[in-house]
This record gives structure tokens, sequence and C-alpha cells, in this order.
């Protein structure tokens, strides 16, 4: 690849930068291009791995005045692949990883680069937390940006329900302090609307006492009777109880007997925010759903639900949307679906909401799912190219017989689903908002790489 980037040279990128320039023929250029999910395999120009804001604001300048297209890195967790460009600028946000910790009045600012699994474990040193998702070397840019469903989403909301402000570099390079008070036009807008409206390099967030959880895994037989049984007690659960069940074909682990490899499971994972006694009477209901087929729930701090993950890049196609209800026919409708798949690991991963996330309005933020019930998510893993039509056509299928009366997305776990999908992730007057909100920060539209919003055209 040429090294000039339009008229300007790597030799003097990497004299405009504090941070490290990467270039094609730069020895760790494959690594640093390489997201989290496999099968995607792209060259950018250049890889920009910033330092600090001003370096963020000279990537955004560099992108304007070049046209080339921008990616904005964090973790690198796209499943539509928008952490790295063909032939445009990365900015990689992972060096950008300051945490500053008031203890006394329970807030943090955070840089953008740093995994939830890092800003969690360094909170519990203080007996406290913020709710970000499930795994934990996701980057923080942009989980909370597209609004953070985890742990406690029951008992305390969304990531972006715990942003207090943020530093955003727009399009026109400028670093802004947004709040409530301070630009809350942008404000409302990066609570949910993803990377459309600039560049997040800090967050400050709220902070909760937390000190031990009850957690774990839990893994049950996946028969429909005990689907829809733990979708009922997920939803009678105290708020405390936030759980993630995955109704998926058994991989080969470890702490599975050989006979269920293969079969059908419910892989639940459960988070109990409170005292431990109270904790196991509310996860007992589970327990005696059937016999489990193993039992690691207990007594543990909070760091531990968000172990040492594995160096894999998963290549995998999957569908997300949201269901009012998951009864006994539903559930043989996801049995069956799993059942008839031969993919080496296929998924329904289903998650019931509720509690503090729905008693936020849903206009408070472009996040406007407030009321939605239970989030779905269907998945499977796929064998090189020929094998991903045939699995897209799977997840296609299972998604749509999923289908209820609520048509909404969750930005998040969007992958390439196209227009309409986006325009659903952001329901009624919402749209139109952010619309307006992104002609007035980024009227080009030069953060496009994203599940994007449009600017509204001029009159």
């Amino acid at each position: 690849m040429n090294q000039e980037i339009t008229n300007i040279s790597i030799p003097k990128l990497r004299a405009a930068f504090n941070g490290r320039v990467i270039a094609p023929d730069d020895a760790g250029y494959d690594e640093a291009r390489t997201i989290f999910y496999g099968g995607i395999d792209r060259r950018p120009a250049v890889i920009i791995r910033v330092a600090d804001a001003t370096d963020v604001a000279r990537v955004v300048s560099l992108a304007r005045e070049t046209g080339l297209e921008l990616a904005i890195r964090s973790g690198g967790h796209s499943t539509a692949g928008h952490s790295v460009s063909e032939g445009g600028i990365v900015l990689d946000l992972s060096d950008m990883r300051a945490l500053e910790i008031d203890a006394e009045r329970r807030t943090a600012w955070v840089q953008t680069g740093l995994t939830a699994g890092e800003y969690t474990t360094a909170a519990d040193a203080y007996g406290l937390a913020t709710g970000f998702g499930d795994t934990g070397s996701v980057g923080i840019g942009g989980l909370t940006l597209g609004g953070g469903v985890g742990f406690l989403v029951r008992k305390h909301g969304l990531t972006i329900d715990h942003l207090l402000a943020a530093d955003v570099v727009t399009a026109d390079g400028q670093l802004l302090r947004v709040d409530a008070e301070t630009h809350p036009d942008l404000f409302w807008a990066i609570r949910g609307g993803g990377g459309n409206f600039g560049v997040a390099t800090r967050f400050q967030f709220r902070l909760h006492e937390l000190d031990t959880i009850v957690g774990g895994m839990l893994i049950l037989p996946a028969t429909p009777d005990v689907i829809a049984s733990f979708i009922a007690e997920a939803e009678a659960a105290p708020e405390e109880l936030s759980t993630i069940a995955n109704v998926m074909s058994a991989p080969p682990m470890p702490f599975l007997p050989a006979e269920y490899h293969g079969r059908l499971i419910i892989m639940a994972l459960l988070v109990y925010t409170g005292a431990a006694e109270a904790g196991q009477r509310a996860i007992a209901p589970f327990r005696a759903l059937a016999t489990p087929i193993a039992d690691m729930v207990r007594p543990m701090r909070y760091p531990e639900m968000f172990p040492p993950e594995e160096e894999y890049h998963p290549t995998a196609v999957g569908r997300t949307l949201f269901v009012d209800t998951i009864g006994r026919d539903v559930a043989e409708t996801i049995v069956g679906y799993l059942q008839a798949s031969d993919a080496t690991l296929r998924v329904a991963q289903l998650r019931v909401l509720g509690g503090a996330m729905a008693r936020v309005p849903a206009e408070a933020t472009a996040f406007a799912h407030r009321q939605s019930r239970i989030m779905v998510n269907v998945a499977a893993f796929y064998d090189g190219p020929e094998d991903r039509a045939r699995r897209e056509a799977w997840v296609t299928e299972f998604a749509a017989a999923l289908r209820q009366g609520d048509a909404g997305a969750y930005v998040g776990f969007l992958g390439d689903d196209g227009e309409a999908r986006i325009r659903e992730a952001y329901p009624g007057p919402a749209w139109e908002r952010l619309r307006a909100i992104k002609r007035r920060y980024d009227p080009t539209n030069l953060f496009r790489l994203n599940q994007n919003i449009p600017p509204l055209k001029e009159e």
C-alpha cells in the first residue's frame, strides 16, 4: 500500500501525533487491524492509536480534510465490523485508559479505551460498581454509546442511566464537555445514539455501592417447559436479580459431563445484587426447575462475573430483537430451530428486562425501548464464506419466527442489518430528533462507519 495518505506522508503523521501511528508495512499492523469477530479482513491506510484528546481532534481533522473513511475503535467488538476500515483511517482509543474514582462522591471519570472488566475491577476495590454489559473485554466507549445492557440492568438500569457527563470531539474538531445543562441535545443523543455524533474521549459515571453478589453460571436441560418456566421466574424475580439465559448446543466445557456435549442446554448467567441469604432465596426457584447439570452460582465479588477471556475471533452471524412473551409455544419454536441446525454453535440468548431500566421515560434518552420486556439474540457460528450464507438464512428465519408485537432493536447488537433495522432501533420521534442533532454536529456525515443516522437535510 502506498505510504502516502493523499498528500500526507506516514513520517509526517508520526511527527504530528503524540500516540502511535501504525502503517501497513509495520510489524504490528496485522494485529492492530484485527477486531474481536473473525471473518472481517479489512486493511486500513493507517491506524492511529491516540494518546489524548488532542490526538483525537487531529485524527478527526485528518479524516475531514482527506475524505478518507474514519473508523472508531474502543474495544473492537462491533458485530458489523465498524471498528476497522478498508482503506481509511482507524482512530484507536485503546491506549486512552485513565480512570479517576471519587469514592466519596461515588463518581468516576474514565477514558473510553478502558474495558468494562478493567473498570469493574478497579471500582470493586472501593466496593462500588457501574453496570456495563456481560463481557469484560468490551470497550466502554461503544458499549455506553449504544445504551449498555448488562448484569445490573434490572437493579440499576442501563449504562447510560448513570452517565453524568462526557467529553466529545465533534466533526469540526472541537472538544465539548456535554451534560444535562451543557449541550443537552448532544448529551441526549449520545445516550443510545451510537457513534454518530462524535468521538467520546471520557465519560463521567455514577457509581453504586456493590459489595458481594450472588452470581455465576447455572446449567439446566433445555426443554420447552424449562425454558418457559425460566423466563416466568426471571420476570417474577426481585429487581436485584438479572438473568441471561443462553439456550444453546453445549460446547465441550470441562465441567460438563461428556454425554451433554452437543445437546441443548440453558447456560444461564445470574447476578443478584444484595445480601447472600436473600440472593440464595431468589435463585432457588431456578435451581428447582430441573436437576442442574452444573451449578456454579455462589457469593462472589462482582468482577468475578468477568473472567479472563481466551484469545479467539469467532465467525458468527446473528440477529437481535425484542419480544413480549416467551411461553411454552415460543419455547418450542426455539428448541425446534436449535435442533434443526447443525452449526457447531447455535444459540438463542434471552434477557428479561424491566425494573430500573423501565422506570426511565422513553424520551429521556436516545435509547427508546424502555418498556421492551425481553431481549432475544439468535446466532450461529459459521465455517467459511460458503457456510455463512446457510447460517445467515437460518438466523433470519429464526428471528422472523420469534418476532412479536415489539418491532424494536437494540443498536448495540445490530450487525450489518440495513437501514430499516436502524430505524427500528429509534422508534417514534427519536429518529427525526437524532437526524436533526446529527445535522447540527456532523452535517457531512463524517461519522458514518456505524449504525448510521443520516443528517436531516436542509429545508
